[in-house]
Order: C-alpha cells, then structure tokens, then sequence
C-alpha cells in the first residue's frame, strides 16, 4: 500500500460539496469532482472511497469566516461535517479561511467564457482548488484545533 501524502480540500455546502485534490508533493492543487449530498451512509462510503482511491493523508475544509472574522452558523457547520468526516475517514482536519473563494471561483469562471450551467457545475470545485492553493501556498499552516491531531504536534 502506498503511503497517503496528497491533500484533499472540502468546499463545504449544504446540497453540494466541492474537491480538489494536490499532487503528492502538496505543491499544486487540482479540482477533483463535485459530489451532491445524499444520506450519511452514502456520504460516507463517498469520502472513504475519495480518501483510498486518491492517497489522501489530511483533509482542509474550507472555513466560512465572516468578513468581520468571526464565525457564523456556517462555520459552526463545517466544523460540525469536519467532525464526522474525521470519525468516518480516520483522516486529519484541518479548517482554513474560505472567504471570497466561491467569489473567485465565479470570476475565473465568467473570464473562461463558461455559460451559467457549466459555471454552476465547476463553481464548488474550483472553489475548492483555489481554497487548496491558498492553503499550499501559506506552506500548509497547522491549526491547534484540528481534527484528529495532537495538540503537542500542531
């Protein structure tokens, strides 16, 4: 078995989830897939098979932070889905600042031309990439209370 050392990100929403993917060196980020929510059986069978199949070693999810910095119910929300997606998987979570992604995704989107329909197909995804980059790119910062960590390593 090959070690788990690829990074997958999580633009958490409450119908559609987005993914991306870094290759194993955790330098460049990829959309993966938009995955639409089901049950928790299902959904969970999802993420353990996201997590086998793609070698992933840690999982970010995507913070929905206020502009104000503070978190809202939604935030409160990612952290509640990054709590069981830790008990379903057994992978790490970590949370990181997600605001103006979703923004920007949609941006890059409208630039590439992409009519509504397919902007709204890749939106989640992209949003996820660009989450991820962001993440890589701060040098893949720990947080204290991550998931599935040991406080003393964070």
């Amino acid at each position: 078995m090959k070690p788990r050392t690829r990074l997958l990100a999580i633009d958490p929403g409450s119908v559609r989830i987005g993914l991306a993917i870094s290759d194993a060196d955790r330098r460049i980020a990829s959309p993966l897939t938009t995955y639409t929510r089901r049950d928790l059986a299902r959904d969970a069978a999802f993420f353990k098979e996201t997590v086998e199949e793609e070698e992933v070693g840690g999982i970010v999810i995507g913070l929905p932070v206020r502009a104000n910095g503070y978190e809202g119910e939604q935030a409160q929300a990612a952290r509640k889905f990054g709590a069981w997606l830790h008990e379903m998987t057994g992978v790490p979570c970590v949370y990181y600042d997600e605001r103006f992604t979703s923004y920007a995704a949609e941006s890059s989107l409208l630039e590439a031309g992409l009519t509504k329909k397919k902007r709204k197909a890749r939106r989640d995804r992209v949003a996820a990439q660009i989450l991820l980059q962001t993440y890589l790119d701060a040098g893949c910062p720990a947080e204290a209370k991550a998931v599935g960590r040991d406080e003393s390593t964070s």
